[in-house]
C-alpha cells in the first residue's frame, strides 16, 4: 500500500504582482521505507513540496494522503499534531536552541507530546548515545562542531518516533567528510525502515537515496530509481 500519496498538488504565491507557481500540479507516490531525494535548481519547488508533506505549508489545490489520511483537510491544530507525532525535521542550519544543552534540545519536542520527564531523559540519552554523542550531552550548541550539532538535530528529529523524516539540505553546512557521516547515518536509519525525504542540490548527496525526483518550475521532470546496492557498500568495495 502507498504510504504517501500526492495528487495534483498546486501551491501558488504572489510576488511583486506576479504569480509564482511553486507547485503546479505535482503527483507522486512514495512507499513506506523509501529514501527519496528531491533535486532541482532554486525555485524549482522542491522545498515547497517537502513543506506541504511535512505540514509546514498547505497547498492551494490537490490532496496529500499520509497512510490513508488526507492531511489537506486538517485545521491548524490537527496539522500541529500531525507534525508532532508523524514528522521529524532536520534542517541545514540545525535550528538548535542555543541556551539549551544537547540533552535539553533533544528532550524539548517531547514536552509538547506530554512525555513524562523521566521518560524524556531516558529516551533523549539513548538517542544521543546512538548518534555517538554520549559524552556531549551537557554541551551547548556553541560547544559542538557542525557535525555534532547536526547529530543532535537528528536525535531531536527522531525522538517522537516519526513515520517520516524530512531533511532540508541536511549536509549543506558541513564539510564533505562530516556530511558523509550524516548521510551514512541517514542511510542506516532507512535500512531500519525509516521513510526519508531529503531536499538537495548535490548529486552526490542524492546518490545515497534509493530514488531521486528532479523538479523544475513546479513540476516533476524525472523520477529516477537508484540501484538497490547501497552507495556505502560500493564505496567500501572500491
Amino acid at each position: 500500500m502507498t504510504f504517501i500519496e500526492i495528487r495534483d498538488i498546486k501551491r501558488h504565491f504572489t510576488l511583486g504582482g506576479s504569480i509564482v507557481k511553486a507547485l503546479d500540479g505535482v503527483s507522486l507516490s512514495i512507499e513506506r521505507g523509501e529514501m527519496l531525494a528531491l533535486m532541482g535548481p532554486s525555485g524549482s519547488g522542491k522545498t515547497t513540496l517537502m513543506n506541504v508533506v511535512g505540514g509546514l505549508d498547505q497547498p492551494d489545490a490537490g490532496r496529500i494522503i499520509i497512510d490513508g489520511e488526507d492531511i489537506t483537510h486538517f485545521d491548524g491544530n490537527r496539522l500541529a499534531q500531525y507534525r508532532q507525532r508523524q514528522v521529524g525535521f532536520v534542517f541545514q542550519s540545525f535550528n538548535l536552541i542555543a541556551s539549551m544543552t544537547a540533552l535539553q534540545n533533544v528532550e524539548f519536542p517531547m514536552i509538547f507530546a506530554h512525555v513524562s520527564p523521566s521518560k524524556r531523559k531516558r529516551r533523549a540519552e539513548a538517542l544521543l548515545k546512538a548518534v555517538g554523542l554520549g559524552d556531549r550531552m551537557d554541551h551547548k550548541p556553541t560547544e559542538l562542531s557542525g557535525g555534532q550539532q547536526q547529530r543532535v538535530a537528528m536525535a531531536r528529529a527522531l525522538v517522537n518516533r516519526p513515520t517520516i523524516l524530512l531533511g532540508d539540505e541536511p549536509t549543506g553546512n558541513l564539510d564533505s567528510h562530516t556530511g558523509d557521516e550524516i548521510l551514512a547515518m541517514l542511510q542506516r536509519l532507512n535500512e531500519q525502515g525509516q521513510t526519508i525525504i531529503m531536499v538537495t542540490h548535490d548529486p552526490r548527496v542524492a546518490s545515497y537515496a534509493k530514488r531521486t525526483i528532479h523538479m523544475l518550475d513546479g513540476l516533476i521532470q524525472e523520477d529516477q530509481a537508484r540501484p538497490s546496492e547501497p552507495s556505502l557498500m560500493k564505496d567500501a568495495a572500491s
